[in-house]
């Protein structure tokens, strides 16, 4: 079996790394903390949430704060498994483990 066959192609773009990491010590985080905290514009960021939530390891919730739209993301157990995967493949292919 090879070293990399658990890392997983999609979190290959540091965008979704950045977004499944801020989701996995956070239970949520909206769609302007994620752009701040990750420095990437609106549709980058929006194109590589679309990527994880078709692959159901995110969910995105739409609501209404007052009269302002809001976007928030959390992580679904899925997703929670599979970048737990992918991170202990990471450090066993830097030798971490």
């Amino acid at each position: 079996m090879s070293i990399i066959n658990n890392i997983n192609k999609a979190f290959d773009h540091r965008i979704r790394l950045g977004i499944m990491s801020v989701l996995m010590v956070n239970e949520k985080a909206d769609f302007k903390e994620l752009k701040e905290l990750l420095g990437a514009t609106d549709g980058n960021l929006a194109s590589h949430a679309k990527a994880l939530e078709k692959e159901t390891y995110i969910v995105v919730k739409k609501a209404f704060i007052g009269r302002k739209p809001n976007t928030s993301y959390s992580v679904t157990s899925k997703g929670r498994n599979a970048f737990k995967k992918h991170i202990e493949a990471l450090e066993k292919l830097l030798g971490n483990k």
